[in-house]
């Protein structure tokens, strides 16, 4: 196999958010999540539930599987039987996430998506995120809005949680004493110092950061010939 992209580096990684989750939704927002959730269902995780985002269940390769209807969606939802990777337009070192708007939100300087689902994504069951590119205008000291709740907001929420942030650059969890962002592993050819110098707070760095894991050949098999046979991937990160 040809060497590893960056994009097929960020596949695996969000891949691993689901990894062990058993029989619950994944719900990715965005290509590379959505690569990697199908990959993992090939995969690891094979009692995953994938949904066409409507009311149908599908198989990796989209073709119907079964029926979700919204009652039993919203049951999922609100029990924490789905794990959604959202994406986020600012994300803070406690997992404040902000899709609404930059600045004032009163007079934003820029208007985005609007909040949306964010906080009951973030209250009622596990939510990742994922960051295709990495800089001090998304990972930021405070959001100018919070849509979906951190840790520091999250008062003891019965299946708030958030497993995994994915960037371009790493993949950073929240394994600190105070649940502050943590750097988890490096995606190859990405230095402590370019993380550091492209976030807006003072991450937590363990004294040794190892390594985002290597696909396997099956794995790199399924992403370019299976899942992603027109390479769409680069698109949204490059080589």
């Amino acid at each position: 196999m040809s060497e590893v992209s960056r994009a097929e580096y960020c596949v695996i990684a969000c891949a691993e958010a689901w990894r062990g989750n058993g029989e619950v939704l994944a719900s990715p927002m965005g290509l590379i999540p959505s690569i990697g959730a199908r990959l993992a269902r090939l995969t690891f995780s094979p009692d995953l539930l994938l949904t066409d985002g409507e009311a149908t269940l599908v198989r990796p390769d989209g073709t119907p599987e079964g029926w979700l209807p919204y009652r039993q969606h919203l049951a999922l939802v609100s029990g924490g039987r789905r794990h959604v990777m959202m994406g986020a337009s600012q994300i803070d070192r406690f997992g404040n996430q902000n899709i609404s708007c930059i600045g004032d939100w009163k007079r934003p300087a820029r208007q985005l998506l609007g909040v949306r689902g964010a906080p009951v994504n973030t209250l009622n069951n596990p939510t990742s995120y994922w960051v295709p590119r990495h800089s001090r205008r998304v990972f930021v000291e405070k959001v100018d809005m919070v849509c979906g709740v951190g840790y520091d907001r999250a008062a003891g929420a019965r299946y708030h949680r958030i497993p995994c942030v994915v960037s371009d650059l790493g993949v950073f969890d929240f394994a600190t004493p105070d649940h502050s962002m943590r750097l988890a592993s490096l995606h190859r050819g990405v230095t402590v110092e370019q993380v550091r110098e492209a976030t807006g707070f003072d991450l937590a760095v363990p004294d040794e950061v190892p390594p985002t894991r290597e696909p396997t050949a099956e794995e790199l098999r399924l992403i370019r010939e299976v899942i992603d046979p027109g390479g769409s991937r680069a698109r949204e990160v490059g080589s």
